[in-house]
């Protein structure tokens, strides 16, 4: 398993990470749980690393009803503040308020569009984008499709959904293929 090439961001040695790279990230998502856990997982890791993020992805899931959003957007202020005391997630207030706000918010889209699938997909024309990167020196912090989507999120009351959040978004759930060429993963998820 490890002596195929990977993108240089998969350690070899964090079995977790490795699986996150081999089995997740670039994976077309169409699962709206899935869609939501990713924009707070990937609004959480502002400023951290993603490796944090990960190894508290099920303290995440637990604190969080394991990302369904209409329980979520029931989490009152005195849950908020239990929250903040649990060492199992990322104890940033504006970010764990940002997740209660992000699931109403995605109450109010999926209203609107029927899904939060139907309208993030749409923000990307439906399809995922199949970059051709040679190095990881090549691959943006945002694009022009992330900066739409940062700002289209933010007018239907998302937060901590800044452009470079919504790329990497954008990665992690399918939306753009951003493995390198060489990294066996790039074909598997749809490289030509």
């Amino acid at each position: 398993m490890t002596a195929r090439p990977r993108c240089s961001w998969a350690p070899l040695d964090d079995p977790a990470y490795l699986a996150y790279h081999d089995e997740e990230w670039g994976v077309p998502t169409h699962d709206d749980a899935r869609l939501f856990e990713m924009l707070t997982l990937e609004g959480a890791q502002a400023g951290l690393s993603w490796s944090t993020i990960l190894h508290k992805r099920e303290g995440y899931r637990r604190a969080f009803a394991g990302f369904d959003a209409a329980k979520v957007a029931r989490l009152t202020d005195a849950k908020v503040e239990q929250l903040l005391q649990d060492p199992s997630i990322v104890r940033n207030r504006l970010k764990v308020v940002s997740t209660v706000a992000n699931a109403r918010a995605t109450l109010a889209v999926r209203g609107e569009f029927g899904s939060l699938d139907a309208y993030l997909w749409d923000l990307v024309g439906g399809a995922p984008l199949v970059n051709r990167w040679r190095g990881m020196g090549d691959i943006p912090a945002e694009t022009p499709a992330s900066r739409a989507m940062s700002k289209d999120l933010k007018r239907h009351g998302f937060r901590f959904v800044g452009p470079t959040v919504c790329y990497a978004f954008m990665q992690a759930t399918g939306m753009v293929n951003d493995h390198v060429m060489s990294c066996f993963r790039w074909r598997e998820v749809g490289g030509k």
